[in-house]
């Protein structure tokens, strides 16, 4: 079986050109879309997120602010500096980058974020009303997931779903959201018992646990739709061998810290079998901050009832 795999990246860049629009309608409006990012410690990879963030911003016309917080911060500083910006009509939308410090406790933190401009998705009121089927702000992955499913004209109703991952940001909304797509979901897990023999006999699987290649061949029925959610770091070429052949490209595509990306599904087995996959990189991610900016105009909408 051919395999086509779905190009996150050219999705995203479409979603991107559709929100330009939408900026330009709500400032015609004079409405100023704007979201705050919470940045607190000098953790590389948080920083680059950030940035990376703030370039998107920049691109569609959303005004950024970042502010960024001492590593010592407290849970009370940084609850504080948040209710402000829940005061601030200027701002639409509030993140809190992860992983925070481990003294700050990210539960309390992120139920302080205003439910209306939580567009992570993370606010116990935002889960609850997804749970009901009520109009909501989403989790950013889940709905770029289901933007996957939906634009490359995957089949949803009537599907059979595994979910293998049961996270509180991915796989519990992931669930929710294909079981409200009309979708039969199983929510498989690290306990699961026989998990290949009950992914094997689904249309769409979700991998979504954090192990390098986990998901192989036997994992998948033939003609299925695989979602890679994985973000795994790996070193060793043999490693890279393995999961993609000895002439793969991949070889030459280690970052300056002398790892490469990979995700939950063995590609180079898994492309045998199902008929669309997403790639890492390049498939879930790039619509993970595309969704964080539609949410944003999302909230910047619902807080003016223009929807």
């Amino acid at each position: 079986m051919t395999t086509t795999f779905i190009n996150g990246t050219e999705i995203a860049s479409m979603i991107q050109e559709e929100l330009v629009l939408e900026v330009k309608k709500l400032k015609q409006l004079g409405v100023s879309p704007g979201l705050a990012v919470v940045l607190v410690g000098s953790d590389e990879a948080s920083s680059a997120y950030v940035n990376m963030k703030a370039r998107m911003c920049e691109r569609l016309g959303i005004v950024s602010r970042k502010l960024k917080l001492q590593e010592e911060t407290t849970t009370e500083e940084l609850t504080d500096q948040i209710r402000l910006l829940n005061e601030d009509d200027t701002i639409d939308g509030i993140l809190v980058q992860l992983p925070l410090p481990t003294q700050i406790d990210k539960h309390a933190v992120l139920e302080v974020v205003a439910k209306e401009k939580d567009v992570d998705g993370f606010h116990s009121a935002n889960i609850g009303s997804l749970c009901l089927g009520h109009q909501s702000l989403v989790a950013c992955t889940p709905l770029g997931i289901m933007e996957l499913l939906h634009r490359s004209k995957v089949s949803i109703e009537g599907a059979r779903a595994a979910v293998i991952g049961r996270s509180d940001d991915v796989g519990k909304p992931i669930a929710m959201l294909l079981m409200h797509a009309h979708a039969t979901v199983t929510i498989c897990h690290s306990r699961t018992a026989d998990l290949a023999e009950i992914t094997s006999k689904c249309d769409i699987v979700i991998a979504a646990i954090g192990s390098a290649a986990a998901v192989t061949a036997e994992f998948i029925k033939p003609g299925a739709t695989v979602i890679d959610v994985g973000s795994n770091k790996i070193s060793h070429r043999d490693e890279v061998i393995h999961l993609f052949g000895l002439g793969s490209s991949r070889l030459g595509i280690f970052d300056r810290q002398g790892y490469i990306w990979v995700g939950d599904v063995h590609e180079r087995e898994v492309k045998e079998v199902a008929s669309k996959l997403t790639p890492v990189p390049g498939g879930v991610g790039p619509m993970t901050i595309a969704m964080l900016m539609k949410n944003t105009l999302k909230a910047a909408n619902l807080r003016r009832s223009l929807h």
